[in-house]
């Protein structure tokens, strides 16, 4: 069995449960994801998506869960992001002998991706959240664009991507199509005030949000804003940021990155 305890957000979760679940496919193996609901990600995975046949999900509550320990201490392989990254080809996928290499019962705990993802049909979300992304990506009109300004704790997102690269993005596609709208997820509500007020009528954003990531409003929040940024036809997105990736890989549309072009 190979046990899987994702460690980050919602995307580096979502990137580390398709790479497991490669992995379980090479090795012919099952899957057990151990789902930790704690301060970086407080919401039960049923809480945002439907249920999965192609492994198991498992929710716990504390780093001292019982099952946890008992899958830990009994793993005859503890692979951590360092050891994954060692063995991680140029393409992005572990080294075939590596993974032939490995023991049985192998407990992996990590944040890094350490297969390309082939697709996120895994994620369906529950029934009254994709009602919500159906709300708001009906008023999208024929041209909407997706814009991600990661700020909070991520520094070479905010070094890299600044509000002023942002802005010059969006004036550019303006100027492709003039009747360009803009979806806004950023968890900087400051942010969002200043692309309001420079863009008059033109931004779209789940306004009443919350942005605790210790709480579930807050994460399927964040789950709406990913899934309404992968319904546009391109996303202007953050250097850095497992959400602008995502976003954009899980229906490949085109992505620009702010301060990059």
């Amino acid at each position: 069995m190979i046990i899987i305890q994702p460690s980050g957000g919602l995307c580096n979760r979502m990137r580390v449960i398709n790479s497991g679940l490669r992995l379980a496919e090479e090795r012919q193996d099952k899957l057990l994801v151990l789902w930790n609901c704690n301060a970086e990600l407080n919401c039960p995975f049923d809480a945002l998506f439907h249920p999965v046949t192609e492994c198991t999900i498992t929710n716990i509550h504390s780093v001292a869960d019982l099952r946890k320990l008992f899958f830990q201490k009994t793993a005859r392989t503890y692979l951590t992001n360092e050891e994954l990254l060692a063995h991680r080809t140029p393409a992005g996928a572990l080294d075939r002998d590596y993974v032939k290499s490995l023991r049985k019962n192998i407990y992996i705990f990590t944040w890094e991706w350490f297969y390309p993802s082939k697709d996120y049909h895994l994620f369906a979300p529950i029934k009254h959240l994709q009602a919500r992304i159906d709300q708001m990506t009906a008023q999208f009109g024929p041209s909407c664009v997706g814009v991600h300004i990661r700020r909070t704790d991520n520094q070479p997102a905010i070094g890299k991507s600044s509000t002023d690269a942002f802005i010059h993005s969006m004036h550019r596609e303006l100027s492709l199509d003039p009747d360009t709208m803009f979806y806004l997820a950023t968890d900087d509500k400051k942010e969002e005030e200043r692309l309001r007020a420079h863009f008059p009528d033109r931004i779209l954003s789940n306004q009443n949000r919350c942005l605790r990531r210790d709480s579930k409003e807050g994460i399927q929040d964040a789950l709406l804003d990913l899934y309404t940024l992968a319904s546009t036809r391109k996303i202007i997105g953050s250097y850095f940021s497992s959400f602008t990736d995502i976003a954009a890989d899980m229906k490949k549309i085109p992505l620009t990155i702010a301060g990059e072009s």
